[in-house]
């Protein structure tokens, strides 16, 4: 049979035996009024006051919003939300919008033109964060960890601070959206670096769609407690990239709210361990470089056997990408367990050294075999991994080699998160 995997702006189509599994997210229907459920989030939140009631009284008002590899509805929510702010007297001289990048690059002018539309960047002051930028960001304390609690100054200095967020699993923080949405989203380096040290990515807690008992959470959850947001509002999306939920008001009810509702259509148990599992990473823009698509090769190394063989199909437009630290990390390194070394020797963390990390756990524990437009056969060899012309010989090499291999495919690479039941996981 045919599968079709997210791939780019397009879909890849594989051929594969009638025995495989595609793990396929549950249906969600689009909102029927998009437009009117963001009001009725604006206006009559399910968690805490309006963000008319919000913003009474406050001066100058911050909105963040996702950076370009976040599939988040920007263009068509940030509008709504500047609407609302104007009649309630947040005109654009008081309302600055800024993108949350963490420590990726900033978004470039016309990544910026498409997030948010021309009207938008004319009438508003828009800018990336900074994570590197020590005057960008202010000091607040320290977590009960001694972790340095940096944020944007802009964010800080702000008197209604509006945090706008996209929920979908994460595979370390659980799920994304929410508090995330400020730490790392606004946070300084060395905030970010502590948050994502070597013990904390390897904590068995840091996982897909948790959030209690979450080292990370736990940490970025102090961080943002510091200088929290005045009104969050949170979608969720389908395969489509339709808007099927609206969570505003109060932050951390609303998105527990969202995380339920994601955790009943993005979650599939599988029925057992598969030799070969075939994943994207979810199409553009998740699947623009190498670094996110770690999360493709996370979720499928949840129901891989040891000693399996993963297809990664990624188109990676923007490289491996060409800034951080990632790409050097893996090229330094000899082997895998020489990342393994490196960030267990007690040496500072690094940027990006979390996403070699989860790529060294699932490579200890299955061939990756990676399909990358964007990508040489160097580059991806120097990436330790395999690089293949087609998805479909090399599938069809490896059940020549097994003929009665199991497969199971991941369509949406990580916006849906197989679980293998517990007597099968190892």
């Amino acid at each position: 049979m045919l599968a079709n995997i997210a791939y780019g702006e397009r879909d890849l189509t594989v051929e594969v035996p009638d025995s495989a599994l595609i793990v396929a997210s549950v249906s969600v229907p689009a909102l029927e009024n998009e437009h009117g459920a963001l009001i009725e989030g604006l206006r009559q939140p399910a968690h805490g006051c309006s963000l008319g009631e919000t913003v009474r009284g406050g001066q100058r008002a911050v909105v963040v919003f996702p950076d370009v590899t976040r599939a988040m509805p920007t263009r068509r929510v940030v509008p709504v939300v500047l609407e609302e702010l104007e009649a309630a007297g947040f005109g654009p001289e008081r309302v600055t919008l800024l993108s949350g990048t963490g420590t990726h690059r900033a978004n470039t002018p016309a990544e910026l033109e498409r997030m948010l539309g021309r009207e938008v960047l004319e009438r508003y002051t828009v800018f990336s964060h900074d994570a590197r930028d020590r005057e960008a960001n202010v000091l607040l304390g320290h977590t009960s960890q001694g972790a340095p609690a940096l944020l944007d100054r802009t964010y800080v200095d702000a008197d209604v601070r509006i945090v706008l967020g996209l929920i979908e699993p994460h595979f370390f923080a659980g799920f994304s959206g929410g508090p995330k949405g400020v730490c790392p989203g606004v946070a300084g380096l060395e905030t970010v670096l502590y948050l994502h040290d070597a013990e904390r990515i390897g904590h068995p807690h840091a996982t897909w769609c948790r959030i209690e008992g979450n080292p990370i959470q736990a940490m970025l959850r102090e961080v943002v407690a510091l200088a929290p947001p005045s009104f969050t509002l949170d979608v969720t999306l389908n395969k489509a990239q339709a808007i099927t939920g609206v969570f505003a008001g109060e932050g951390y009810s609303a998105h527990e709210a969202g995380c339920e509702f994601v955790s009943r259509f993005q979650q599939m148990t599988v029925p057992q361990l598969y030799d070969i599992v075939i994943t994207g990473n979810g199409g553009y823009p998740l699947d623009q470089n190498l670094y996110q698509s770690v999360k493709g090769l996370s979720a499928a190394a949840r129901i891989v056997k040891p000693g399996g063989a993963i297809i990664l199909a990624a188109e990676c437009r923007d490289g491996i990408p060409n800034h951080g630290s990632y790409g050097a990390i893996l090229e330094q390194a000899r082997t895998i367990d020489d990342i393994f070394a490196a960030l267990h020797n007690g040496a500072e963390t690094v940027p990006d050294q979390w996403e070699a990390q989860i790529q060294a756990l699932v490579q200890r524990r299955a061939t990756v075999y990676a399909f990358c437009e964007g990508l040489t056969p160097a580059q991806l060899r120097a990436a330790h991994l395999q690089p293949i012309a087609s998805v479909d010989e090399t599938l069809a090499a490896l059940l020549q080699a097994n003929a009665s291999a199991s497969v199971a495919v991941l369509p949406e690479g990580p916006y849906v998160v197989p679980r293998a039941p517990a007597k099968a996981a190892v």
